[in-house]
């Protein structure tokens, strides 16, 4: 435990900071797997911007490195503009 006050508080924020992480990070893969599962191109192109919005975000935040979110959306455009409905 620690003994200065500097130290508890900088607990506290990297408690706070840990969850923010946590939940912006699960928002952006869960918007993926959305992406990935839809069968209908439409609502995949609507999917996939606001996957970019949410990538970008976590960017700005500082949640994710630029050169993650950049592969990120890179790789989402690729699998939807690949995709063929059978």
């Amino acid at each position: 435990m620690p003994d200065h006050k500097s130290c508890k508080k900088r607990l506290r924020s990297d408690e706070k900071k840990k969850e923010r992480n946590h939940y912006v990070k699960k928002s952006i893969s869960t918007i993926i797997k959305k992406i990935k599962k839809s069968t209908d191109k439409a609502e995949m192109d609507a999917l996939l911007v606001q996957a970019q919005s949410l990538i970008d975000k976590a960017v700005k935040k500082g949640v994710i490195h630029r050169n993650n979110a950049d592969r990120k959306k890179s790789r989402l455009s690729k699998f939807v503009k690949n995709f063929e409905a059978n």
